[in-house]
């Protein structure tokens, strides 16, 4: 069984003065999904991630301090896989795929539509261009578990007050469309899966005490191919981990 962590840190070197390394000690999971790593590899001591008995892999942003994804794994990958072949996403640091024999898994940063109308825009071309790339994919990698912030509630028991966010990026109707498809071409909630549960979120803004009152936002997901269903053991979302605005999200899997 293979225990998965999918977490946006919103920045490596803050999670890692906030005690993210101690927690990932005792979490101890087998492949770690980082995304919004903020920094270059040279920029931080990775030799604390070795000593821990993970290989790790990098894919940051061209722009210093921005985005980026990198995993984190225990079991050796066959294949790595950096980026998806589409330069203006690539250079964002979005897309990172590590392969062990025919199970893929992923970690993914989509990008934010909040900053205004323009990276919106972005949001919504890379969200078809996405669709696109994964239905490509899965003709060679059939068993995919694309773990990441996907920047999208898919529902109205995702979000703490749908109607108040209704025209919010993250919960604007053609996003959660998108994810409702996404989901229908062949993707399992891991965690709706096993939790039908409200009040789960995984993102709460840094305003208005919104985490101690739990006003958040469920946008990090840990999606698996429909044909692994049966392999499904667990999920679940870890907030008392608070290196981040975001918290981690858990599968377990058979491997």
């Amino acid at each position: 069984m293979a225990k998965i962590i999918s977490y946006n840190v919103n920045g490596i070197r803050s999670a890692m003065s906030k005690g993210l390394l101690d927690w990932l000690k005792a979490s101890n999971p087998d492949i770690v999904c980082f995304q919004e790593i903020k920094a270059e590899p040279s920029q931080i001591d990775v030799s604390v991630f070795e000593k821990m008995g993970y290989e790790h892999f990098w894919y940051p942003a061209q722009k210093k301090g921005y985005s980026g994804v990198a995993v984190l794994t225990k079991i050796k990958p066959s294949h790595v896989e950096y980026g998806c072949g589409i330069e203006k996403y690539d250079a964002e640091g979005r897309i990172l795929r590590l392969d062990f024999g025919d199970i893929s898994v992923m970690s993914v940063y989509h990008p934010s539509g909040s900053s205004g109308e323009d990276r919106q825009a972005f949001k919504m071309v890379w969200l078809t261009d996405f669709q696109n790339y994964i239905n490509s994919l899965k003709k060679t990698r059939s068993k995919l578990i694309i773990s990441g912030d996907y920047n999208i509630c898919h529902k109205p028991i995702d979000i703490h007050n749908p109607k108040s966010n209704a025209n919010s990026s993250g919960f604007l109707p053609e996003e959660r469309e998108w994810i409702d498809n996404f989901m229908k071409s062949g993707f399992i909630d891991s965690f709706r899966y096993f939790n039908e549960e409200p009040h789960q979120y995984s993102w709460w803004s840094f305003r208005a005490n919104s985490r101690a009152k739990n006003l958040g936002w469920r946008i990090d997901y840990n999606l698996v191919s429909a044909n692994m269903e049966t392999q499904l053991k667990r999920a679940a979302i870890l907030p008392e981990a608070k290196h981040s605005d975001h918290c981690p999200v858990l599968l377990e899997i058979d491997f």
